[in-house]
């Protein structure tokens, strides 16, 4: 695969490392010269010094043969212009790296369409939802690849007075949309079928879009919990797409936020949470709002430092929960030694969202869970698949797999029995280590 990179800084730099796998020609562009030469100086990779935003620049570089381009410069005007100009010159598929919403939502105007453009990953959207998955379940299993999110897993504990007790699954009364994939009972973990039932201590893991784990949370958790006060310091855009994934749920949401301006803006755009011209991290303002009693505390500021010594502070004063976005990857494994329960990069995040577009292998293990007894993997069904235009009850599948989701031109669900397979859907795939060879043969070469 050729791959170029427009941008020589953390982002470009760390997916150039990523993806310089046996087989892929990396070529990077950059005005910085100096950025170029560190590069080369630890990674097998091609440099251009020049403007991304220039035509010329992008042919010189390889845009006419490329199998991918990655704009990921600093400034998301170029690389717009870059992926839409690449796309152009003939590279077969083109991605922008873009932070503003006005971009990525696309509210007044189609830029991935108008300009030809195939994919906008937005870091700090990716790590909002990220964040909102973690806050919603502490244990969500992770498995946010698949179809960007549109299908989560997690693992529910079975309370002792869980209505689910002595039930089998065809009386357990899922929501629609929703498939439990495995349990884990006594040390061991198996995948469950009509005759299995619930037993108090059991965990189980479920499939599904993220609207249906509210509900099937109380089948299996017993007593309503309250809801979660969270704190959210910084009124950036994450913040908001972070207030807005949050919305509806079990959570009352404070966010702090110390520009005037911006927190009336806020207070108009988001009516369901609390918003507080002050800075959370004033003693006088933690205990006037009674911080301490807060579940989670979330730096979301673009400043690491000032997240990481606003969780550090938070952790302190007994808030037992507390999330830090850093932009430097360097300082994630200094974060847990100050308290810190869960750093969050994007960077990182967006990394590895780009590793997700390019890996075009149709077998790969996303997951492994229950210490290590099941396996999670995402399947590309081949053209010559022997399964094609099957219904899943007719697939011979080992009793401990299950086809757990299909994501096909757009959409994604989870399977009825009735569900066909067809060329070029991908499917999430959960079941017991060692079968890997027998799902490429079923769903892959045929």
């Amino acid at each position: 695969m050729n791959i170029i990179i427009c941008g020589a800084g953390e982002v470009g730099s760390h997916a150039a490392e990523v993806l310089a796998t046996s087989g892929t020609s990396i070529t990077i562009i950059d005005v910085d010269a100096n950025r170029l030469r560190a590069i080369e100086d630890r990674l097998d990779v091609a440099t251009y010094v020049g403007n991304c935003a220039r035509a010329d620049v992008l042919a010189a570089g390889g845009c006419s043969s490329a199998d991918l381009l990655l704009a990921a410069t600093d400034r998301d005007e170029v690389n717009i212009l870059s992926a839409s100009m690449a796309k152009g010159l003939g590279t077969r598929t083109t991605i922008a790296r873009v932070h503003h919403a006005e971009y990525f939502e696309q509210r007044a105007f189609d830029y991935l369409d108008h300009l030809r453009i195939d994919r906008m990953i937005c870091p700090e959207y990716s790590t909002a939802l990220a964040i909102a998955r973690t806050l919603r379940n502490p244990g969500a299993l992770a498995i946010e690849d698949f179809a960007r999110g549109a299908i989560e897993m997690q693992e529910f504990p079975v309370s002792r007075k869980a209505s689910a007790i002595g039930r089998s699954l065809p009386d357990l009364g899922l929501p629609s949309g929703a498939r439990l994939a495995a349990i884990t009972r006594k040390g061991g973990s198996f995948i469950p079928d009509a005759s299995s039932t619930i037993e108090e201590g059991d965990v189980v893991i479920l499939v599904g879009n993220s609207a249906i784990f509210q509900d099937a949370r109380k089948l299996f958790h017993g007593e309503k919990s309250g809801r979660k006060s969270i704190v959210i310091m910084g009124g950036q855009p994450m913040s908001v797409w972070l207030a807005r994934a949050l919305r509806d749920r079990d959570f009352t949401v404070r966010l702090f936020e110390t520009d005037r301006g911006r927190a009336e803006v806020l207070a108009e755009k988001l009516p369901w949470v609390t918003i507080l011209h002050a800075d959370p991290t004033d003693p006088s303002i933690f205990e006037e709002e009674n911080l301490a009693h807060a579940d989670a505390f979330l730096a979301l500021l673009d400043d690491d430092e000032q997240n990481i010594l606003g969780c550090a502070w938070a952790k302190s004063m007994g808030i037992p929960f507390v999330v830090a976005v850093v932009q430097r990857s360097h300082y994630l494994h200094l974060l847990r030694h100050v308290g810190i329960d869960r750093p969050f990069s994007p960077r990182q995040v967006a990394v590895k969202e780009i590793e997700n577009i390019v890996d075009e292998s149709p077998l790969r293990l996303t997951a492994s869970l229950a210490e290590g007894i099941i396996d999670v993997y995402r399947v590309r069904v081949g053209p010559t698949a022997q399964v094609l235009g099957r219904p899943l009850k007719q697939i011979k599948l080992s009793p401990n797999w299950i086809v757990a989701a299909i994501q096909r031109e757009g959409t994604v669900r989870v399977p009825q029995a009735d569900d066909t397979i067809s060329a070029g859907d991908t499917l999430l795939v959960v079941g017991r280590r060692g079968r890997e060879s027998a799902l490429r043969k079923i769903f892959v070469t045929g």
